[in-house]
């Protein structure tokens, strides 16, 4: 993952004066990204966030958590809640990707550093993997890329998803199913391009 330092500085400089609110336990926005930045950036990234793009949306995210956070009353898991957020930031700069016509996910160069004490021909593999994935999952809608992404990666509950969603339990059902047909099609549509060589 690329450093965080500089939003980490960010965040305590504009935070830290934060009191905490009774609702929410004791909950600061320094100790919600101590404790769940990791989590915020690799929901980032499996919503669609480009790597050159994950610094800002992580910070973006941040500034609407210290708006929000009094809305925050425990009757969800703070993930839950964080995912909703990762949700609409998300969604924004979709719409700013698709306004600046930004180049899809595989032109964009993997930014992350290597582990050096990685094998490199399984870092190869699973460096391609994860191009194949984020292939796939950019030909979804992102509503259904979410509802995805919650119940088969995040391992979230329907009940849980609904509540991020504000949706009934049985839409997101209805969503996750046609999402795996989506995903399915998508990823027939990618292997049928690989056998005959065309790009994807």
């Amino acid at each position: 993952m690329a450093p965080r330092a500089r939003i980490q500085r960010f965040v305590a400089r504009v935070f830290s004066a934060r009191r905490a609110d009774p609702n929410t336990e004791g909950l600061t926005v320094e100790r919600i990204h101590d404790e769940h930045a990791d989590f915020v950036w690799r929901s980032l990234q499996r919503l669609g966030v480009r790597e050159r793009d994950l610094e800002d949306a992580l910070q973006e995210s941040f500034i609407v958590v210290h708006r929000r956070l009094h809305t925050f009353d425990g009757t969800s898991r703070i993930t839950t809640w964080l995912f909703g957020i990762c949700l609409r930031v998300a969604a924004a700069q979709r719409r700013r990707a698709h306004v600046l016509r930004e180049r899809a996910s595989d032109e964009v160069e993997n930014e992350e550093d290597p582990d050096p004490g990685a094998n490199p021909e399984a870092t190869a593999l699973a460096s391609e993997a994860r191009r194949r994935l984020e292939r796939v999952l950019d030909a979804l809608t992102l509503e259904k890329r979410a509802v995805l992404v919650m119940f088969e990666i995040e391992e979230m509950s329907a009940g849980e998803i609904a509540s991020v969603l504000g949706v009934p339990v049985g839409t997101v059902y209805s969503r996750l199913s046609a999402a795996r047909l989506e995903f399915r099609d998508a990823l027939a549509r990618l292997e049928r391009r690989e056998r005959h060589g065309e790009p994807s």
